[in-house]
Protein backbone atom coordinates (compact mmCIF):
# COMPACT_ATOMS: atom_id res chain seq x y z
CA UNK A 1 0.00 0.00 0.00
CA UNK A 2 1.46 3.09 -0.76
CA UNK A 3 1.62 6.71 1.02
CA UNK A 4 -0.17 7.98 -1.07
CA UNK A 5 -3.27 6.29 -0.74
CA UNK A 6 -3.78 8.20 2.55
CA UNK A 7 -3.74 11.84 1.43
CA UNK A 8 -6.84 14.49 2.02
CA UNK A 9 -7.11 17.86 0.73
CA UNK A 10 -7.36 19.97 4.31
CA UNK A 11 -7.59 23.66 3.91
CA UNK A 12 -5.01 25.20 5.75
CA UNK A 13 -7.45 27.44 7.79
CA UNK A 14 -9.07 24.49 9.49
CA UNK A 15 -5.96 23.38 11.30
CA UNK A 16 -7.26 24.72 15.08
CA UNK A 17 -4.25 26.97 16.65
CA UNK A 18 -6.20 27.18 20.29
CA UNK A 19 -8.22 25.21 22.44
CA UNK A 20 -11.61 25.98 22.82
CA UNK A 21 -12.69 27.49 25.52
CA UNK A 22 -14.32 24.85 27.00
CA UNK A 23 -12.64 21.26 26.58
CA UNK A 24 -15.65 19.13 25.96
CA UNK A 25 -17.56 21.49 23.44
CA UNK A 26 -15.72 20.33 20.60
CA UNK A 27 -17.95 18.94 17.82
CA UNK A 28 -17.53 14.87 17.88
CA UNK A 29 -18.06 12.97 14.31
CA UNK A 30 -19.11 9.54 15.18
CA UNK A 31 -18.45 7.02 12.97
CA UNK A 32 -19.71 3.25 12.22
CA UNK A 33 -16.95 1.41 10.93
CA UNK A 34 -19.35 -1.48 9.76
CA UNK A 35 -21.57 1.07 7.61
CA UNK A 36 -19.23 3.99 7.27
CA UNK A 37 -22.32 6.06 8.24
CA UNK A 38 -21.22 9.37 9.96
CA UNK A 39 -23.17 11.40 12.50
CA UNK A 40 -22.49 15.17 14.04
CA UNK A 41 -22.76 15.85 17.79
CA UNK A 42 -20.87 17.60 20.18
CA UNK A 43 -17.54 15.89 22.41
CA UNK A 44 -20.11 15.74 25.92
CA UNK A 45 -22.31 13.57 23.62
CA UNK A 46 -19.95 10.77 24.05
CA UNK A 47 -21.76 9.57 26.66
CA UNK A 48 -24.84 8.47 24.60
CA UNK A 49 -22.38 6.35 22.88
CA UNK A 50 -20.71 4.58 26.31
CA UNK A 51 -22.33 1.51 28.00
CA UNK A 52 -22.00 0.01 31.69
CA UNK A 53 -19.36 -1.68 31.19
CA UNK A 54 -17.23 -0.79 28.79
CA UNK A 55 -13.91 0.07 29.79
CA UNK A 56 -12.00 3.62 28.69
CA UNK A 57 -8.36 3.27 28.27
CA UNK A 58 -6.66 6.61 28.62
CA UNK A 59 -3.09 7.43 28.22
CA UNK A 60 -1.89 9.61 31.73
CA UNK A 61 1.41 10.43 30.72
CA UNK A 62 2.33 14.34 30.76
CA UNK A 63 3.78 16.64 28.25
CA UNK A 64 7.27 17.99 30.04
CA UNK A 65 7.75 21.69 29.27
CA UNK A 66 10.39 20.69 26.83
CA UNK A 67 11.04 23.73 24.61
CA UNK A 68 14.19 25.85 26.18
CA UNK A 69 15.10 29.08 24.68
CA UNK A 70 18.50 30.23 25.80
CA UNK A 71 21.62 31.92 24.46
CA UNK A 72 25.41 31.00 23.82
CA UNK A 73 27.58 33.13 26.20
CA UNK A 74 29.11 35.13 23.01
CA UNK A 75 24.30 36.39 22.83
CA UNK A 76 23.95 34.20 19.86
CA UNK A 77 19.78 32.61 20.70
CA UNK A 78 19.84 29.35 20.69
CA UNK A 79 16.58 27.02 21.01
CA UNK A 80 17.12 23.17 22.72
CA UNK A 81 13.91 20.56 22.59
CA UNK A 82 14.42 17.59 24.81
CA UNK A 83 14.06 14.21 23.97
CA UNK A 84 15.04 11.81 26.14
CA UNK A 85 16.73 11.35 29.33
CA UNK A 86 19.78 8.79 29.37
CA UNK A 87 20.83 9.61 32.30
CA UNK A 88 23.99 11.63 34.85
CA UNK A 89 22.17 14.96 33.76
CA UNK A 90 22.38 14.07 30.69
CA UNK A 91 19.44 14.32 27.40
CA UNK A 92 19.08 13.50 23.80
CA UNK A 93 18.19 17.39 22.25
CA UNK A 94 17.12 19.38 19.30
CA UNK A 95 19.09 22.33 18.77
CA UNK A 96 18.61 25.21 16.67
CA UNK A 97 20.94 26.63 15.40
CA UNK A 98 22.72 23.04 14.90
CA UNK A 99 25.50 24.23 13.30
CA UNK A 100 26.71 26.58 16.23
CA UNK A 101 26.09 23.86 18.74
CA UNK A 102 28.73 21.80 18.42
CA UNK A 103 30.65 19.21 21.58
CA UNK A 104 31.89 21.76 24.02
CA UNK A 105 29.31 24.82 23.00
CA UNK A 106 27.33 26.26 26.35
CA UNK A 107 24.18 27.52 27.01
CA UNK A 108 22.72 29.48 29.03
CA UNK A 109 18.91 29.59 29.95
CA UNK A 110 16.87 32.30 31.98
CA UNK A 111 19.36 34.12 34.38
CA UNK A 112 21.75 31.62 34.28
CA UNK A 113 19.66 29.37 36.98
CA UNK A 114 20.19 26.16 34.29
CA UNK A 115 23.00 25.80 32.26
CA UNK A 116 24.40 23.46 29.81
CA UNK A 117 27.23 22.30 27.47
CA UNK A 118 26.80 19.69 24.70
CA UNK A 119 28.72 16.17 24.95
CA UNK A 120 28.40 14.55 21.58
CA UNK A 121 26.90 15.00 18.41
CA UNK A 122 24.69 11.33 17.12
CA UNK A 123 24.56 10.58 13.46
CA UNK A 124 20.90 11.58 13.26
CA UNK A 125 22.06 15.45 14.03
CA UNK A 126 20.51 15.18 18.02
CA UNK A 127 22.72 16.71 20.33
CA UNK A 128 23.50 15.08 23.86
CA UNK A 129 23.43 17.82 26.08
CA UNK A 130 24.77 17.89 29.77
CA UNK A 131 22.21 20.63 32.18
CA UNK A 132 24.06 21.93 35.38
CA UNK A 133 21.61 23.38 38.12
CA UNK A 134 20.65 23.48 41.54
CA UNK A 135 17.47 21.59 43.60
CA UNK A 136 15.09 19.83 41.43
CA UNK A 137 15.41 19.45 37.48
CA UNK A 138 11.36 18.90 36.83
CA UNK A 139 10.59 21.96 39.11
CA UNK A 140 13.60 24.41 37.29
CA UNK A 141 11.62 23.25 33.57
CA UNK A 142 7.89 24.04 34.99
CA UNK A 143 9.80 27.67 35.58
CA UNK A 144 12.13 27.93 32.24
CA UNK A 145 10.75 25.71 29.67
CA UNK A 146 7.53 26.29 26.95
CA UNK A 147 5.30 23.52 25.79
CA UNK A 148 7.08 21.63 22.84
CA UNK A 149 3.69 22.65 20.69
CA UNK A 150 3.66 20.78 17.49
CA UNK A 151 4.61 22.58 14.06
CA UNK A 152 1.93 23.14 12.77
CA UNK A 153 0.44 25.68 15.70
CA UNK A 154 1.68 28.73 15.06
CA UNK A 155 0.06 30.65 17.95
CA UNK A 156 1.51 30.70 21.45
CA UNK A 157 -0.29 28.56 24.04
CA UNK A 158 -1.71 31.25 26.96
CA UNK A 159 -2.10 28.42 29.70
CA UNK A 160 -0.32 26.17 29.30
CA UNK A 161 -2.36 23.55 31.00
CA UNK A 162 -4.90 23.22 27.69
CA UNK A 163 -1.88 20.96 26.57
CA UNK A 164 -2.22 18.79 29.22
CA UNK A 165 -5.10 16.09 29.78
CA UNK A 166 -7.33 16.68 32.99
CA UNK A 167 -5.64 13.12 34.59
CA UNK A 168 -1.93 13.74 33.65
CA UNK A 169 -0.02 12.31 35.72
CA UNK A 170 3.31 10.80 35.01
CA UNK A 171 6.04 13.03 33.30
CA UNK A 172 7.76 12.21 30.07
CA UNK A 173 6.30 12.81 26.77
CA UNK A 174 7.21 15.66 24.24
CA UNK A 175 3.52 15.53 23.06
CA UNK A 176 0.32 15.51 24.47
CA UNK A 177 -1.70 12.58 23.60
CA UNK A 178 -4.44 14.81 22.24
CA UNK A 179 -7.61 12.69 22.04
CA UNK A 180 -7.43 13.24 25.90
CA UNK A 181 -7.99 16.99 25.82
CA UNK A 182 -11.22 16.92 25.45
CA UNK A 183 -12.29 15.37 29.04
CA UNK A 184 -13.09 17.20 31.93
CA UNK A 185 -13.18 16.01 35.44
CA UNK A 186 -17.06 16.46 35.46
CA UNK A 187 -17.62 14.18 32.27
CA UNK A 188 -14.96 11.96 33.47
CA UNK A 189 -17.58 11.72 36.65
CA UNK A 190 -20.21 11.28 34.51
CA UNK A 191 -18.85 8.33 33.04
CA UNK A 192 -18.06 6.45 35.96
CA UNK A 193 -21.82 7.23 37.53
CA UNK A 194 -22.77 5.42 34.33
CA UNK A 195 -20.93 2.39 35.15
CA UNK A 196 -17.95 2.71 32.23
CA UNK A 197 -14.66 1.73 33.88
CA UNK A 198 -11.75 3.83 33.34
CA UNK A 199 -8.24 2.52 33.08
CA UNK A 200 -4.93 4.09 32.80
CA UNK A 201 -1.83 3.16 30.76
CA UNK A 202 1.28 5.19 30.11
CA UNK A 203 3.13 5.81 26.38
CA UNK A 204 5.15 8.45 26.70
CA UNK A 205 5.00 10.37 23.41
CA UNK A 206 7.90 11.02 21.39
CA UNK A 207 8.51 13.91 18.58
CA UNK A 208 8.21 10.56 16.30
CA UNK A 209 4.82 11.21 16.07
CA UNK A 210 4.81 14.01 13.57
CA UNK A 211 7.61 12.78 11.45
CA UNK A 212 6.32 11.89 8.24
CA UNK A 213 6.27 8.98 6.13
CA UNK A 214 9.20 9.64 3.52
CA UNK A 215 9.11 6.19 1.67
CA UNK A 216 6.41 5.21 -1.30
CA UNK A 217 5.54 1.88 0.66
CA UNK A 218 4.35 1.74 4.00
CA UNK A 219 5.63 -1.43 4.83
CA UNK A 220 8.85 -0.08 4.73
CA UNK A 221 8.35 2.72 7.13
CA UNK A 222 10.49 2.42 10.28
CA UNK A 223 8.59 3.62 13.65
CA UNK A 224 10.22 5.25 16.48
CA UNK A 225 10.23 3.46 19.81
CA UNK A 226 7.90 4.89 22.79
CA UNK A 227 8.18 3.82 26.51
CA UNK A 228 5.20 2.28 27.58
CA UNK A 229 3.64 0.67 31.02
CA UNK A 230 0.56 -1.11 31.76
CA UNK A 231 0.16 -1.65 35.86
CA UNK A 232 -1.68 -4.71 37.62
CA UNK A 233 -4.80 -2.69 38.13
CA UNK A 234 -5.36 -1.75 34.53
CA UNK A 235 -4.58 -5.23 33.56
CA UNK A 236 -7.10 -6.61 35.96
CA UNK A 237 -9.69 -3.71 34.56
CA UNK A 238 -9.10 -4.59 31.00
CA UNK A 239 -9.29 -8.95 30.99
CA UNK A 240 -12.66 -8.29 33.80
CA UNK A 241 -14.24 -6.08 30.91
CA UNK A 242 -13.46 -8.60 28.53
CA UNK A 243 -14.79 -11.27 30.73
CA UNK A 244 -17.99 -9.65 31.31
CA UNK A 245 -18.73 -8.78 27.61
CA UNK A 246 -17.75 -4.97 27.73
CA UNK A 247 -15.76 -3.05 24.77
CA UNK A 248 -12.38 -1.93 25.37
CA UNK A 249 -12.33 1.54 23.68
CA UNK A 250 -8.56 3.85 23.50
CA UNK A 251 -8.63 7.11 24.29
CA UNK A 252 -6.09 8.35 21.19
CA UNK A 253 -3.89 6.38 19.32
CA UNK A 254 -1.26 6.20 21.70
CA UNK A 255 -3.48 4.23 24.04
CA UNK A 256 -4.13 1.64 20.97
CA UNK A 257 -0.62 1.39 20.35
CA UNK A 258 0.28 0.37 24.16
CA UNK A 259 -2.75 -1.82 24.27
CA UNK A 260 -1.78 -3.80 20.69
CA UNK A 261 1.74 -3.73 22.25
CA UNK A 262 1.04 -4.85 25.65
CA UNK A 263 -1.61 -7.43 25.10
CA UNK A 264 -0.60 -11.24 25.19
CA UNK A 265 -1.18 -14.22 22.49
CA UNK A 266 -4.21 -15.21 24.13
CA UNK A 267 -5.81 -11.57 24.58
CA UNK A 268 -5.44 -11.58 28.01
CA UNK A 269 -2.92 -8.35 29.85
CA UNK A 270 -0.81 -9.10 32.90
CA UNK A 271 1.68 -5.98 34.60
CA UNK A 272 4.42 -5.11 31.37
CA UNK A 273 6.24 -2.30 30.92
CA UNK A 274 8.28 -2.70 27.20
CA UNK A 275 9.67 -0.21 24.35
CA UNK A 276 7.10 -0.45 21.45
CA UNK A 277 7.61 0.76 17.60
CA UNK A 278 4.32 -0.96 16.29
CA UNK A 279 3.52 0.33 13.29
CA UNK A 280 -0.35 -0.29 12.58
CA UNK A 281 -1.72 -0.04 8.96
CA UNK A 282 -4.45 -1.76 7.43
CA UNK A 283 -3.88 -5.48 7.00
CA UNK A 284 -3.39 -5.04 11.05
CA UNK A 285 -5.69 -7.65 13.10
CA UNK A 286 -6.54 -5.61 16.37
CA UNK A 287 -6.31 -8.09 19.65
CA UNK A 288 -7.84 -5.82 21.90
CA UNK A 289 -9.40 -2.72 21.03
CA UNK A 290 -13.31 -2.27 20.23
CA UNK A 291 -13.60 1.27 19.95
CA UNK A 292 -11.19 4.55 19.21
CA UNK A 293 -12.09 8.48 20.06
CA UNK A 294 -9.39 10.13 18.33
CA UNK A 295 -8.84 13.70 16.87
CA UNK A 296 -8.39 14.26 13.29
CA UNK A 297 -4.88 13.17 12.01
CA UNK A 298 -2.48 15.00 9.65
CA UNK A 299 -2.41 13.73 5.72
CA UNK A 300 -0.19 10.64 4.85
CA UNK A 301 0.27 10.14 8.59
CA UNK A 302 1.05 7.28 10.17
CA UNK A 303 -1.68 7.93 13.03
CA UNK A 304 -4.28 8.09 9.96
CA UNK A 305 -3.39 4.57 8.77
CA UNK A 306 -4.06 3.45 12.28
CA UNK A 307 -7.31 4.52 11.92
CA UNK A 308 -7.69 3.34 8.91
CA UNK A 309 -6.46 -0.06 9.54
CA UNK A 310 -9.70 -0.22 12.25
CA UNK A 311 -12.31 1.56 10.49
CA UNK A 312 -11.55 1.15 6.86
CA UNK A 313 -9.71 3.45 4.35
CA UNK A 314 -12.22 4.27 2.35
CA UNK A 315 -14.40 4.80 5.46
CA UNK A 316 -11.94 7.32 6.93
CA UNK A 317 -11.05 8.95 4.18
CA UNK A 318 -14.95 10.04 3.11
CA UNK A 319 -14.97 10.84 6.40
CA UNK A 320 -12.87 13.09 6.70
CA UNK A 321 -13.72 14.76 3.29
CA UNK A 322 -17.04 15.38 5.13
CA UNK A 323 -15.11 16.86 8.36
CA UNK A 324 -13.84 19.40 5.57
CA UNK A 325 -16.86 20.08 4.50
CA UNK A 326 -18.61 20.78 7.56
CA UNK A 327 -15.37 22.67 8.75
CA UNK A 328 -14.52 20.94 11.43
CA UNK A 329 -11.49 21.72 13.47
CA UNK A 330 -8.55 19.53 12.71
CA UNK A 331 -5.48 18.46 14.33
CA UNK A 332 -4.09 18.83 18.36
CA UNK A 333 -6.39 21.52 19.55
CA UNK A 334 -9.08 20.40 16.97
CA UNK A 335 -12.69 17.98 17.04
CA UNK A 336 -12.66 14.13 17.79
CA UNK A 337 -14.15 11.31 16.30
CA UNK A 338 -15.74 8.22 18.12
CA UNK A 339 -15.10 5.34 15.52
CA UNK A 340 -17.38 1.86 16.87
Amino acid sequence: MKTQNFWYHLPEELIAQTPLERRDASRLMVLDRKTGGVTHRRFYDILDYMQPGDCLVMNDSRVLPARLLGHRPTGGAVEVLLLRDIGDKQWECLVKPGKKMQVGQEVIFGNGELTAQVTAVREDGNRVVRFSYDGIFLEVLERLGKMPLPPYIKEELADQERYQTVYSREVGSAAAPTAGLHFTQELLGKLRDRGVQLAFITLHVGLGTFRPVKVEDISKHHMHSELCMMNAETANMLNETQKTGGRIICVGTTSCRTLESLVNEDGSFAEKTRWTDIFIYPGYQFKAMNGLITNFHLPESTLVMLVSAFAGRENVLAAYDEAVREQYRFFSFGDAMFIG
